[in-house]
């Protein structure tokens, strides 16, 4: 047994097994020293002191990654072995991988979060030499000390095509495969050594292998990590290690929306890549013209693990015009379309891919890893077309795999596993998920097998109870059937489910209640944000989900319904998280109207509401929708606003003449009479409205919206820098005192629109120091007000819940949601109960706004079911009076 430091850094071998007697039938082994290896893989030295790998831990140099790796050489030592290494996105799982590849030792990589599949493989094909971690260490695990097998001197790499289930059905690769492959990509994609290319994608799905190959083989250098882009930490590596690229499949793209990532600053990022399954069109277009404008690149491709990796890519200049095709054939590839004759259209035919990265050929079991090459060109399975401008669309597919979050799935596997545990089912799949109809009464079980079979999260896989199976009059299957059984329920059937059922299903129809949009509208992939929700409804929705969920998951409103569920842990007892910035809106109007009242005399409500107002108007507004949409939705909110404050007001003046028209059109600070005693009751109101109409008419145009994506943070900075001209009256203003207050506060908007895209500490740290700097003086003899709204401002900054109870979580909730209509009611309210009691006038002022906002709500929703209706009904008509109607 070898001592540690002669392996991987903390590696330690287990002992070895016997040796293995010679058996009949099997050929004498070959020495490593015979046969081929994969050259970037035996050159790193080459690269010198140039940084190779960068992980939470430090840097490593191409020198010391060498030495690293020609020690595991000569333990894997002269004779070639079949190695199986469970990968991992780890240093010691990476020296493995090239020492195999740099010596010859032909290499089966293996998925390390599936212990199933791992040890079906290793069922399977009895691999001579296991490399794998326990307990914080490295293994690596030598059954024998010669193969067993009989190996290809071609042989260089098996992987799976079917993802994570452990089918022994696996690809062959040779040493020119990956090498080419490498040297293709690299090529088109320019990979420099100057670059470093973060492992967004696992070392043994082919596509994140060759982000590594391509990488190495330049010099250039790897952010390596097993971090999720939805995590924080994986961003902070990325800015810290000067990235300039990565890798993602189209759910990728999902967990980049949700994180806001057209917000990031990435000052070195160079190209992003895309691979694992069709990106939609529009959503290509819109990744491109954020790469535009923000600096770097879109590469979309398009390959399977049979041809290594890559078969084709679309250049970045045509990602916008022509977002649909996949594009041209990699450096040393070619394509070549086969009639289909039962395939209807002319120029179209099934997609043949010749090259030198196509596989060696399958292998179906040990016999096979001494076969040579048994494939030439690669039938791709899917149909295409070649258009006039010389690039390929994928318009079909012949077979029934799919591909889901990156991973080939063949439904009628699934179909046969579950039918091994006595389940009958039809299975169906799109981009976007399985759909099983299973005549079962155990829907959570055949979940829970598919997802385990095929390492989908549940959230892909659908499954229907049915009584007896979709089949067409022929007798035969019908999987169009399946495939509509997996479509959302509308919203009839899942307003009758029970309130905190908390499925998918429940949770469209609550979306499109609080929101007021038709059930049509939402699906499960919809958002919070995506469906226009706004501060207003913001509250609201997170009661009821709290309700549903039992709990609330951290930015939930921008994460699709389908990913919204219920924890496995339960919240234990009536124990619940406050979001800070509801937290932080109750508490203000709780102390504007107290001390309106003189209940109490805790100032600065008003004025932390402001910054509570830019921090939602960034989350909820400043989303990844585009520009005109942006617009629309920012309108729709100062509706929200405005027109309930005018209702009132208007109610108010027909009673008696505290307020003027000037009141009522809310321009009482532009015209309205200084000596006016009611005329301050709305500068709040209106000083709110004016900025967001100056938020959204600089906003709408072009040059102003490309900015505010690319530097998310910098731009409400600027403005609150600006802001400050006004605050310190920097700029001689004429009479301070007859300006609307939305000029000498829209600072404080602008530092809460800043603190809500602060993403660093750093940020964090700057956006808190600015407040500190310009906060205090404000209000001269009043530093309580000033300590008030610096304290709170630093806790919605720096603290993002608060620990609460159910109970409590509900009253600040309601408080929070109904404080625009508190504010606006109360102070015709407590003037009736002040002379009587102070404090009932205090709770029946509260209590009045929260009826006031209901009674709004339940209005608005009405006129808009109304309005819905008469459209309907209008088109109905409109089809009624066509001439082409069917009969007429």
């Amino acid at each position: 047994m070898t001592a540690p430091s002669d392996l991987l850094p903390g590696a330690r071998s287990a002992p070895a097994a016997p040796a293995v007697p010679a058996v009949p039938g099997v050929a004498s082994v070959a020495s490593v020293a015979s046969v081929a290896s994969v050259a970037f893989a035996r050159g790193l030295a080459a690269h010198g002191d140039r940084t190779a790998v960068i992980t939470a831990d430090g840097h490593v140099t191409y020198r010391e990654l060498a030495a690293r790796v020609r020690a595991t050489v000569r333990r894997l030592g002269p004779e070639r072995r079949l190695v199986m290494l469970v990968g991992a996105n780890t240093l010691d799982a990476l020296v493995v991988h090239l020492a195999a590849l740099a010596s010859g030792h032909p290499l089966l990589l293996v998925p390390g979060d599936h212990p199933e599949a791992v040890q079906s493989l290793i069922d399977a094909y009895d691999p001579d030499v296991v490399a794998h971690p326990d307990g914080g260490e490295w293994v690596l695990d030598e059954r024998r000390p010669v193969s067993a097998h009989v190996l290809h001197p071609d042989l260089a790499l098996l992987l799976s095509t079917s993802g994570s289930t452990g089918s022994p059905k696996l690809v062959r690769l040779s040493h020119e495969n990956l090498q080419s492959n490498a040297e293709s990509i690299a090529a088109y994609l320019d990979v420099r050594d100057t670059d470093r290319a973060a492992t967004t994608l696992p070392l043994h799905y082919c596509y994140g292998l060759s982000v590594v190959h391509s990488h190495l083989l330049r010099g250039a250098g790897l952010i390596l990590t097993d971090l999720s882009v939805a995590d924080r930490c994986f961003w902070e590596l990325f800015r810290n290690g000067r990235g300039t690229a990565f890798a993602g499949v189209p759910y990728t793209f999902d967990l980049l929306d949700r994180v806001g990532f057209d917000t990031m600053e990435l000052p070195h990022l160079r190209y992003v890549t895309q691979a694992g399954g069709r990106l939609s069109p529009d959503r290509v277009r819109r990744y491109a013209a954020l790469g535009r404008a923000a600096g770097w690149e879109l590469f979309v491709m398009y390959g399977q693990t049979e041809a290594t990796a890559r078969m084709a890519y679309l250049p970045p200049a045509l990602a916008a015009s022509r977002p649909e095709a996949v594009g041209v054939a990699i450096p040393g590839g070619s394509f070549r379309l086969q009639p289909l004759s039962d395939w209807p259209g002319d120029g179209v035919g099934e997609l043949v891919y010749s090259g030198p990265n196509v596989m060696l050929g399958y292998a179906h079991a040990p016999e096979d890893l001494g076969l040579g090459r048994t494939v030439e060109e690669l039938r791709t399975g899917d149909v295409a077309r070649l258009t006039a401008d010389g690039l390929y669309e994928i318009v079909g597919r012949r077979s029934r795999f799919v591909k889901i979050l990156g991973l080939r799935i063949d439904p009628g596997q699934v179909e046969a596993m579950l039918a091994r545990h006595g389940i009958a089912a039809l299975c169906a799949g799109d981009d976007e998920g399985l759909t099983i109809a299973a005549v079962t009464t155990g829907a959570r079980q055949v979940r829970t097998l598919v997802t385990g079979e095929c390492g989908l999260p549940a959230r892909a896989v659908r499954v229907r109870a049915v009584s007896e199976l979709p089949r067409l009059t022929s007798g035969k299957p019908d999987y169009r059937a399946v495939r509509e059984l997996g479509r959302p329920a509308d919203e009839a059937a899942a307003a009758t489910r029970p309130a905190g059922a908390g499925d998918p299903e429940d949770l469209c129809a609550l979306y499109a209640l609080v929101l007021d949009r038709p059930a049509t509208e939402v699906t499960q992939d919809s958002s919070f944000v995506g469906l226009g929700g706004d501060s207003l409804s913001y509250v609201e929705m997170s009661l009821h989900l709290e309700e549903r969920l039992g709990h609330l998951p951290a930015d939930w409103h921008t994460t699709p319904i389908r990913e919204l569920r219920r924890p496995e842990q339960p919240v234990p007892g009536h124990r619940r998280a406050l979001e800070t910035s509801v937290a932080l809106r109750a508490m203000a109007i709780f102390c504007i109207v107290g001390s309106h009242i003189h209940v109490f005399g805790i100032k600065g409500g008003a004025h932390l509401l402001l910054a509570l107002a830019g921090y939602n108007f960034a989350r909820f507004h400043l989303t990844t929708a585009d520009r005109r949409e942006r617009v629309r939705r920012i309108g729709k909110s100062i509706g929200r606003i405005a027109l309930p404050s005018m209702a009132w007001i208007g109610c108010v003046l027909l009673l008696n003449d505290d307020y003027t028209w000037a009141n009522l059109a809310l321009l009482d600070s532009v015209f309205g009479a200084r000596d006016s005693k009611t005329g301050m009751h709305f500068w709040f109101i209106e000083a709110l409205l004016y900025i967001l109409i100056a938020a959204v008419a600089v906003l709408s145009l072009p040059f102003v919206d490309r900015a505010e994506r690319r530097f998310p943070y910098a731009l409400p900075l600027t403005i609150a820098a600006l802001g400050t001209l006004t605050r310190y009256d920097l700029v001689g203003l004429p009479d301070r005192a007859a300006m609307p207050d939305a000029v000498t506060l829209f600072w404080l908007f602008a530092l809460g629109w800043a603190a809500a895209k602060a993403a660093t500490a750093r940020r964090r740290l700057a956006v808190t120091a600015a407040a500190l700097v310009t906060v205090p003086g404000f209000f001269p003899g009043d530093p309580g007000r000033e300590a008030i709204i610096i304290g709170a401002f630093a806790l919605l900054v720096w603290v993002p819940t608060l620990p609460g109870r159910e109970r409590l979580n509900q009253l600040a909730g309601l408080l929070a949601t109904s404080s625009l209509y508190i504010y606006l009611t109360h102070w015709q309210v407590f003037p009736l109960l002040d002379g009587f009691s102070r404090h009932l006038a205090f709770l029946a002022s509260l209590a009045f706004g929260v009826a006031y906002a209901a009674a709004v709500t339940r209005a608005t929703r009405s006129l808009s079911r109304l309005g819905r209706a008469g459209l309907r009904a209008g088109r109905g008509r409109a089809r009624a009076a066509s001439p082409t109607r069917r009969g007429g």
